[in-house]
C-alpha cells in the first residue's frame, strides 16, 4: 500500500516531529554529558612549554597538542577553511596554512546547531571544520611501522561534535583515532538549483577530512594505507554514500557501519504519530531536497525566482537568523542524490556491487527502535495504550495488513503495548534494513555482522518514566568511546564486554578482520545461496555481543524476517 503527497508540500508537522525524534538519536550518538567540558589531552594553554614529541607538522603548519597518560592527543585542528560569507554552501576548501605553532590543546568551535531539551548545547560558528587527533601509547608505537587510522563520523547530522568522542580506548589499541566535525542540519544539505554540492555539503566535508587524514595521518604515527571510516546511525548512513561516491575512492581502505539507515524505508507513523512514511529513511531525490529548502526558508525573505539571488540573500543572514526558524536543522538530516558526490541511489548502488570493494564490519543493536517509542511515550510520562498500538499498526501497514501483525505480535506476549510497538519496528524498519545491507555488501566484499545485545546498557540521559530500553539505538558506542556518565555504570562483564569489543574493531581496523587473539571466532555474514528461499538451509553469520555470551545468532530468525519478508510490500511509505 502506497501513502503519496504532493511533490510540493513538504509536511512542516512532519519535520517537527521527526525532528522531535531524531534529535533524541544524537543523545545517544554522541556522548554529550561532557559537552560543557574539554576532553582529554587538553591541559596546557597556549602559552605552556610544549613537551617533546607534543609538535606535529601537518600540511598546513605546525600544531601542539598535549599528553593524556600515555596518549598524544591534538583537539581543533582545521582540515578546511571556514565556510562562511560566499563559501557557505560550497564545497569545503583547504585550509590557509599559517606561521609559528598552532595550539591544539583544546576543543574547536562545534558547527551551527541549536540545543534541545536533552542537549544543552549550541553554537553560531561557522569556522568548525576541524577534527581531534588521539594516538596510541608512547612506548607502544613501532617507530618503523605506522598505525591503523580510524576515522569517526559522528551519528544525527542535526547536533554534535567529533569533540565529544575519547578516542582513548580505541587508541589503546594501537589506532591513531580521528573524530571529526562536519556542516550540521540546514549548512550541511541545504539545496538550490544549479548549486553544486547540493544535498551534500556535509558528506563533502567528511570526504576533506579523509583526505587530510591521507596527507597528514604519517605526521601522527598513522598509515595513510590503511584508513578505516567508521560512524553510528546518521555518520553510518554516511559511511555508506562514500563506499558509493566516486570521489571518495581510494581515501579509505575498511568501513564500519553501527546502527546505519542506509538500506532501510521508514513506515508511516514509525517516528511518530503524522509522520509520513519514505522510501529511504536517509536519501532524498535533489528535488526532494530543494522542496525542503524552500519550506524551510519561506520565512527568512530570501524567495526569489533566481536562485542565485536566493543563496546571495541566504549567504548573508547571520547563523543566529538561520537557526531561529524551528526545526530547520533536523528537517536536513538527510543525502541528496543524483549529482557529482552521490550519482546514484546509494542502496541501488550496494545492491548492484557499484560501491568500493573494502571489508565491512556492520551491525545494530537489538533493540533499536525502543528508543524512539521510549521517548515519545513511556519514559517521559505518556503511557503507549493498546488503543495507539491498534492506531500504530493500522497507520503504519493499513487496516488488513495491521491484524496479521497484531496477531504476530500480540501484546500479551509482551510487557506494554509500547515494547510490542517498538518490537515491530525493531524487526520490520532497522533489522530489515540491516540483514538486506548485509545481504547486498556480502555478495561482493567479507562483512562481519554483529548484533550489541546488552540490555543493561547504561541509560544516562534524565527521562522522568519508567520505560525499559534494552540494548537501545547507539547504546554500543560507549563500550568503543570513553563517556564519563556512562563508564561508572558499567559492571565488571560489562567492562570485558567493552574490551572486547574495542579489541574487534581494532582488529578489523589493523588487518580486515575482526580476529582477536583470546576473543570468540567471528566468521563473515555470507549471503543465503537461494535467492528465492535465501534462508531455508544456511543461516548468514551474526556475532551477538552481551556481556555474558558472545557468539552466533539467528537474526534473520530472532527478528522474524521470514514474516516480514511476506509483508514487505503492506508498508505505507511515499512513493518516490
Amino acid at each position: 500500500m502506497i501513502h503519496r503527497r504532493a511533490p510540493h508540500a513538504p509536511h512542516r508537522t512532519a519535520v517537527a516531529l521527526t525532528a522531535t525524534a531524531l534529535t533524541f538519536t544524537a543523545l545517544l550518538s554522541t556522548p554529550l554529558a561532557s559537552a560543557a567540558k574539554p576532553g582529554p589531552g587538553s591541559g596546557p594553554g597556549p602559552d605552556a612549554a610544549p613537551r617533546t614529541g607534543e609538535i606535529v607538522r601537518t600540511d598546513a603548519g605546525l600544531v601542539r597538542g598535549a599528553r593524556s597518560g600515555a596518549h598524544r592527543v591534538f583537539r581543533g585542528v582545521p582540515y578546511a577553511g571556514a565556510p562562511k560569507g560566499r563559501h557557505r554552501w560550497a564545497p569545503p576548501r583547504p585550509v590557509q596554512p599559517w606561521k609559528g605553532v598552532r595550539d591544539a590543546t583544546k576543543p574547536g568551535p562545534l558547527c551551527p546547531q541549536v540545543p534541545s531539551a536533552y542537549a544543552q548545547i549550541s553554537s553560531t560558528e561557522e569556522d568548525c571544520l576541524a577534527l581531534n587527533v588521539t594516538t596510541p601509547p608512547v612506548a607502544d608505537r613501532h617507530p618503523r611501522r605506522a598505525a591503523p587510522v580510524l576515522v569517526w563520523i559522528h551519528g544525527d547530522g542535526s547536533v554534535g561534535g567529533g569533540g565529544f568522542f575519547d578516542g582513548r580506548r580505541l587508541a589503546e589499541r594501537g589506532l591513531v583515532v580521528v573524530t571529526v566535525n562536519y556542516r550540521l542540519g540546514v549548512f550541511g544539505g541545504l539545496a538550490l538549483p544549479s548549486l553544486r554540492g547540493s544535498g551534500t555539503f556535509g558528506l563533502q566535508d567528511q570526504r576533506a577530512a579523509l583526505t587530510w587524514v591521507r596527507n597528514n595521518a604519517r605526521a601522527f604515527g598513522g598509515d595513510p594505507g590503511n584508513v578505516t571510516v567508521a560512524g553510528v546511525s546518521f555518520g553510518a548512513s554516511a559511511v555508506a554514500g562514500h563506499l558509493t561516491s566516486p570521489a571518495s575512492k581510494g581515501l579509505f581502505h575498511r568501513a564500519v557501519m553501527a546502527s546505519g539507515e542506509a538500506v532501510m524505508d521508514m513506515p508511516a507513523g514509525a517516528m511518530g504519530p503524522g509522520v509520513p512514511g519514505y522510501p529511504w529513511y536517509v536519501w532524498r531525490t535533489g528535488r526532494e531536497m530543494e522542496e525542503i529548502t524552500a519550506e524551510m526558508t519561506s520565512t527568512l525573505g530570501c524567495r526569489d525566482r533566481r536562485p542565485q539571488r536566493t543563496l546571495a540573500c541566504l549567504r548573508a543572514l547571520p547563523v543566529k537568523t538561520i537557526l531561529k526558524v524551528p526545526h530547520i536543522m533536523n528537517a536536513f538530516q538527510a543525502f541528496g542524490h543524483g549529482n557529482a558526490t552521490l550519482p546514484e541511489l546509494p542502496p541501488k548502488a550496494l545492491r548492484a556491487g557499484r560501491f568500493h570493494r573494502v571489508p565491512v564490519l556492520s551491525g545494530a543493536t537489538l533493540d533499536e527502535h525502543r528508543t524512539f517509542v521510549g521517548m515519545l511515550y513511556d519514559a517521559v510520562g505518556r503511557k503507549f495504550t493498546e488503543a495507539d498500538y491498534g492506531r500504530a499498526l493500522r497507520t503504519a501497514f493499513g487496516r488488513a495488513a495491521a491484524k496479521r501483525v497484531r496477531a504476530e505480535y500480540p501484546t500479551s506476549a509482551f510487557a506494554s503495548p509500547a515494547l510490542a510497538w517498538a518490537t515491530v519496528i525493531t524487526d520490520r524498519m532497522w533489522a530489515r534494513g540491516t540483514h538486506a545491507q548485509h545481504d547486498a555488501l556480502s555478495r561482493h566484499v567479507p562483512v562481519y555482522a554483529y548484533e550489541f545485545a546488552d540490555r543493561d546498557a547504561p541509560m544516562f540521559l534524565p527521562l522522568p518514566g519508567d520505560f525499559d530500553f534494552g540494548a537501545f539505538h547507539a547504546g554500543d558506542i560507549p563500550y568503543l568511546f570513553e563517556d564519563e556518565t556512562a563508564e561508572p555504570q558499567f559492571t565488571p562483564a560489562q567492562r570485558r564486554l567493552s574490551a572486547a569489543m574495542s579489541g574487534y574493531w581494532a582488529a578489523f581496523a589493523r588487518t580486515g578482520t575482526p580476529g582477536a587473539g583470546g576473543l570468540p571466532a567471528w566468521p563473515p555474514h555470507r549471503p543465503g545461496p537461494d535467492a528465492d528461499r535465501p534462508y531455508a538451509t544456511y543461516t548468514p553469520y551474526t556475532q551477538s555481543l552481551a556481556p555474558h555470551r558472545i557468539g552466533a545468532v539467528d537474526y534473520y530468525r530472532e527478528h522474524n524476517l521470514a514474516f516480514w519478508k511476506h509483508e514487505a510490500g503492506s508498508s505505507k511509505v511515499v512513493s518516490e
